[in-house]
Order: C-alpha cells, then sequence, then structure tokens
C-alpha cells in the first residue's frame, strides 16, 4: 500500500506558509485519535477556560520534560465528526516565521504524531465521507488559484456543483442497468422492456456527459493561464512592451540592440484569465555565443506558448528579419503587434505590408504605455472566439474528470451499437457497467489506491 493512502496514526504538519521575517501567524494542524492528548500533553490554558469542542483556548506552549516556554499561542479544538478530516482535529496558532511552528511541529512529532504525507489531511476528509472526490480536487484548485475567476471556479466543484450532475448521470445509468438485469432474472414476471425508452434514456445520459466534456477546456484556461510569448527582432520594443503592460521595470531597456539575452517573465491578470508574459530575445543571426544561447531560448518559448506576440517596428516596417520570425512561428495562434507608432505618421502606419494571413493586428506605443487596453482586448477576442480556449466560470471539469467522461461515453456508444445489433441483455449491462464505474471514477464512488496516489501527492503537505 502506498504512502499516501496509509492513513493509521494521528498526523501533523504546518498548515501555513513559512516565511522568515513574515507572516504573523503559523499554525500546526494536528489530526487522529491522539489530537486531544496532544494538546493537552503541550497546552496550558491559565485560569478556567473550558477545553471543549469549536473553542479557541489561550495560553502557552511548553516542553512536557522541560517545561520549557516554546510559544504563547492560541489553540483551536474540533471534536470529530465536526472537523476537516472527520477525526479528532487540533490547531496550534503560534507566531508566525518559522523557529515557533517548527518547534512545535517537533514536538507534536515526539508526543505520538507523524509527520503528514503531501494532501493526508483532505485524503482523510474524502475517506471519511467528508469531500468526495470532486470536491478534493477542487481544494486543491482554490489553493492555487491564480485569478479571482480560478477561485470561484474551484469554489463551484468545492460546493459539489460538478459531483451533483455527474451522480444524477450515474444514477441513470443504474436504473437502466437495474432494469434489465431485472428482465434477465424475471423475465416470465415482468412486462418486456420499452426499448424507445431506454434508448431516449442512453442518448440523454450521452447528450449531457457531452455537454460536460465541452467545458474542460474552459477549466483547463482558468487553472493554468495562458502563456504569451513577446518575439521580434532586437530592439523592437518588446522589453518595452512587456514592462508596459506589467506597469514594472521587469526587462531592461536600452536602444542597443541585442539587450535581452534570456526571457524574462511577468505574472498577469488579464480579464481573469491568469496570463504568462514572456519577453525573449531579439531573434537574428549573430555570433556572440551568449546572445546566440538567448535567441535559441526565444525560439523554443515561443514555439511553446499559447499565443505570440509578433512585435516589430513601425519605423521599418515590415522587413526580411519579421518575415523569418513569422516563417518559424506562423503554425502558432499568433497577434501582430506594430510598436512605435508614435514615432511615424498615422498614413504610414496603415500602409504598412505584412502577411495578408495575419488578420490580428494591434498598434502600439510602448515606450508611452499606449495600445495595452487594446492589446488585452484583442487577446480576449481570440479567447472568446476559440482560437486558444473559451473561457467560462460557470463549470468546468479537470483532465481527469475528462478522461473518465470519454471513457464513460465510449461505453455507451458501445451499448447503441449493442443494441443495434440486437445482441442479448446480458451484452447490454456489459457496458453500462463500464459506464457506471467510469463515472464512479469522477466522485471516488469508485476509486483504485493509484488515482488516489495521483491525486494527492499533488496537494501540499499540511492540506
Amino acid at each position: 500500500m502506498s504512502e499516501v493512502f496509509a492513513t493509521t496514526g494521528t498526523i501533523a504538519a504546518i498548515a501555513t506558509a513559512v516565511v522568515p521575517q513574515q507572516g504573523s501567524v503559523g499554525i500546526v494542524r494536528v489530526s487522529g485519535e491522539r489530537a486531544m492528548a496532544i494538546a493537552q500533553t503541550l497546552f496550558s490554558a491559565p485560569g478556567r477556560q473550558v477545553w471543549d469542542s469549536h473553542r479557541v483556548l489561550y495560553g502557552y506552549i511548553r516542553c512536557p520534560q522541560t517545561r520549557r516556554l516554546v510559544d504563547e499561542a492560541l489553540l483551536l479544538l474540533m471534536r470529530a465528526p465536526r472537523s476537516y478530516t472527520r477525526e479528532d482535529v487540533v490547531e496550534f496558532h503560534c507566531h508566525g516565521g518559522i523557529m515557533a511552528v517548527q518547534q512545535v511541529l517537533q514536538l507534536c512529532l515526539e508526543n505520538g504524531a507523524r509527520l503528514a504525507q503531501a494532501g493526508e489531511f483532505t485524503l482523510r476528509a474524502f475517506l471519511n465521507g467528508r469531500l468526495d472526490l470532486t470536491q478534493a480536487e477542487s481544494v486543491a484548485d482554490l489553493v492555487g488559484a491564480r485569478s479571482p475567476q480560478a477561485a470561484q471556479l474551484a469554489l463551484v466543484g468545492l460546493q459539489g456543483k460538478l459531483a451533483d450532475p455527474i451522480r444524477r448521470l450515474r444514477g441513470r445509468c443504474l436504473d437502466i442497468l437495474a432494469e434489465i438485469e431485472a428482465r434477465i432474472d424475471f423475465e416470465e414476471d415482468l412486462p418486456p422492456l420499452d426499448f424507445k425508452v431506454i434508448i431516449s434514456e442512453i442518448e440523454h445520459v450521452a447528450a449531457e456527459i457531452s455537454k460536460l466534456l465541452a467545458t474542460k477546456d474552459r477549466g483547463e484556461l482558468l487553472r493554468t493561464g495562458l502563456k504569451v510569448a513577446i518575439v521580434g527582432r532586437p530592439n523592437v520594443g518588446k522589453s518595452s512592451l512587456l514592462n508596459a503592460w506589467s506597469q514594472s521595470d521587469r526587462a531592461i531597456v536600452t536602444d542597443l540592440p541585442g539587450t535581452t539575452r534570456d526571457v524574462v517573465e511577468s505574472q498577469l491578470v488579464v480579464g481573469g484569465i491568469p496570463v504568462q508574459v514572456l519577453d525573449t530575445a531579439g531573434i537574428r543571426e549573430t555570433t556572440d555565443q551568449v546572445e546566440k544561447i538567448g535567441v535559441e531560448r526565444s525560439r523554443r518559448a515561443a514555439n511553446a506558448a499559447d499565443l505570440v506576440l509578433l512585435t516589430i517596428d513601425a519605423t521599418a516596417g515590415w522587413t526580411a528579419g519579421d518575415q523569418e520570425i513569422y516563417a518559424q512561428v506562423q503554425d502558432r495562434p499568433l497577434m501582430l503587434v506594430i510598436n512605435k507608432i508614435d514615432l511615424v505618421q498615422a498614413l504610414d502606419f496603415t500602409s504598412l505590408e505584412y502577411p495578408q494571413t495575419i488578420n490580428q493586428i494591434v498598434p502600439t506605443a510602448a515606450a508611452k504605455n499606449q495600445g495595452i487596453d487594446a492589446l488585452e482586448t484583442a487577446i480576449l477576442e481570440i479567447v472568446q472566439a476559440g482560437k486558444i480556449q473559451a473561457a467560462d466560470v460557470d463549470l468546468a471539469i479537470n483532465q481527469r474528470q475528462a478522461a473518465a467522461l470519454v471513457k464513460a461515453n465510449i461505453a455507451l456508444i458501445q451499448l447503441q451499437t449493442t443494441i443495434d445489433e440486437q445482441l442479448p441483455l446480458d451484452f447490454w449491462t456489459i457496458d453500462l457497467r463500464d459506464a457506471v464505474h467510469a463515472l464512479g471514477e469522477i466522485t471516488g464512488e469508485e476509486v483504485t489506491e493509484s488515482v488516489l496516489d495521483r491525486i494527492f501527492s499533488k496537494f501540499c503537505i499540511g492540506k
């Protein structure tokens, strides 16, 4: 049995980020049968404070052997089953930083707890029926959310709004399965199956599965964000564009070509979508070994990007160098950014020649912070048009859930083939059981140890 699945004993972990000289509070969380005993061993509450569930006590954490004072703290008590894990849970709310929480954690480990595995608190919540598997995954999504919309999407899943339609579909499949198996076992005592009703039900379930599958790309974009690479010849204003867009001086800007030697990154949020912007080195042929490495990294960044912003200099127009770069990135989702329009006449800008296959053009004057709003609007238009991925916060499945839905859909397609070929009812039940099993994988009603390993190993320790 894997370490993630071994959920016996009492576990402890630091449940907050540990950063030197930052954070006013640090929390050590303990869950399991010895949680209360450990709290009573380490914590002394002066006066007549009542040790009762869902109360906060004030007091001191001491080493039980030496009575050395470790921290002045608060203690939160949560008796089973009214806790996150449905076990006894205590939390030591210590002073922030490094030393206090680490010393308290060490005392917990010395007095009957073991260090929690990654995601083990949430795994226990799942195994004890506190959360289903979609809710557990939403916990991880909420912790890792990079935009308000991504957080909202995670909250929708945490409230069970994804699990509910999955359970309804699984329930309908189980009802159909029961009807068929009843006819197999008690054919003479029951009226014959209404094949039209059965087929209609199957088609309805398949249609609902297809609707859920259509949300995968929407959710993936909000969860992971959009990677945008700014590429172009040296000195066309790529670094100025990054600085104006991020409202910072992330990239060094000079009049000398080749200033940027490596990929410079900035994290932004555009229309609720996390955007990772990569300012790349100017792409050109060079004998400078360091610059050559930067150019190669620029090409790799462009090939890995969800969207390429091919940036050109309005004063130079479309050059042979621009054409060469375009040939390397034209198979990617692409937008043409015509920079430095403040240095040319409007007529000169509109008469620029560029490949007619480029249909998204945004003029900017990055050095003067002009055109950034238009750039963001154009990016959102590409997203909404589905050229990259669509964004919606109603409901969205992740990759694991999508794989299970695809298996369910394949089983239902096979079932329809089985019906069309007029095979015996026993064959119908095989396909239906496959669909029921696949749908159960999503919520955790049908789950394997390897699936749990894969899901919870991605969690942080303490959650």
